[in-house]
């Protein structure tokens, strides 16, 4: 799906629409829903809202090293203490352009929102397959270019074992292994890099520095991009219309296990498959659209 639209790529864009599309759907309620709990945990943020949805987002703790005292982290942490009876749209105003945890906690708010309409809409709109992670699912066409955004550890094991070039776009090397960073690509590079990608995986906590649309404003129009991680745990519609090939997010199934979890320090590895499942969405269409772009070796082979 190629980028038709400039103001598509506009940094942000997708949670505005996504915030839109939310509101809309639920009518009313949207206005009626509140907030029920909220754990700001180590690696991840989790809201519970009191129609009994739940959503979860990274807790983005490299963005806000300010909060390293007590002054300072008044200032970072949002109405602790102070959350629960507040209406939970009310945390999704101006969402782009608040501060990293005022945003990951509406982004959390609004992965809650979703999941309700998620559910609704399992229909002729969008695939969902509950239980596979996208990062398991992904097939790396023989002689396709991949260039992975983040550090997302299972992708790069593969494409290391796998012996061909790919590029990897990080900020922090630090959280490269030795045999990665030769396929690290520098900050000034980044661009060319996605311009030529047959195939781009992103991690969705770029929706926390919002990178994402530029990133996707770039790729070409037969690129197959996927978007993975518990931040992207949104409806999908605003990805879709940007060209995005595959969201991998998550849903929760138990939201006051996740938060217990969550406030006790757990990570991923704790509540996955316990209180989380991990979904992946996509569009119809999407195996025709994939086939019809990929190189011509791969045969047309599509993993979804």
């Amino acid at each position: 799906m190629p980028i038709n639209n400039v103001s598509q790529t506009l940094p942000g864009s997708i949670l505005e629409e996504t915030v839109q599309q939310v509101r809309d759907e639920l009518g009313a309620g949207f206005d009626r829903i509140l907030i029920e709990r909220v754990v700001i945990g180590i690696f991840f943020i989790g809201v519970k809202l009191s129609d009994g949805s739940a959503g979860i987002c990274a807790t983005p703790i490299k963005e806000i090293p300010e909060a390293v005292c007590c002054p300072s982290s008044a200032r970072a942490m949002p109405y602790p203490g102070m959350f629960r009876g507040r209406r939970a749209g009310d945390f999704l105003r101006d969402l782009p352009s608040q501060p990293p945890l005022k945003k990951a906690i509406g982004i959390a708010i609004l992965n809650a929102f979703s999941a309700s309409i998620i559910r609704s809409r399992l229909t002729t709109e969008y695939i969902v397959e509950v239980g596979p992670d996208a990062l398991d699912l992904i097939e790396f066409p023989e002689d396709a270019y991949v260039v992975v955004v983040g550090a997302l550890v299972p992708v790069l094991k593969r494409l290391v074992a796998r012996g061909k070039t790919f590029g990897i776009l990080e900020l922090d090397r630090r959280t490269l292994k030795e045999n990665e960073l030769q396929f690290w690509v520098p900050q000034e590079n980044s661009s060319d890099a996605i311009v030529k990608a047959d195939m781009i995986i992103i991690t969705g906590t770029t929706l926390l520095n919002n990178t994402l649309e530029p990133l996707l404003g770039l790729a070409h129009p037969g690129a197959r991009i996927i978007v993975v991680g518990p931040t992207a745990g949104m409806i999908p519609d605003a990805f879709f219309r940007r060209g995005v090939t595959m969201l991998g997010g998550d849903i929760v199934t138990n939201a006051d296990l996740l938060l217990d979890t969550l406030a006790e320090g757990g990570s991923g590895y704790h509540f996955f498959g316990k209180s989380v499942e991990k979904i992946c969405i996509t569009r119809v269409g999407a195996r025709e659209f994939i086939n019809e772009h990929l190189p011509a070796s791969t045969g047309g082979r599509s993993c979804l």
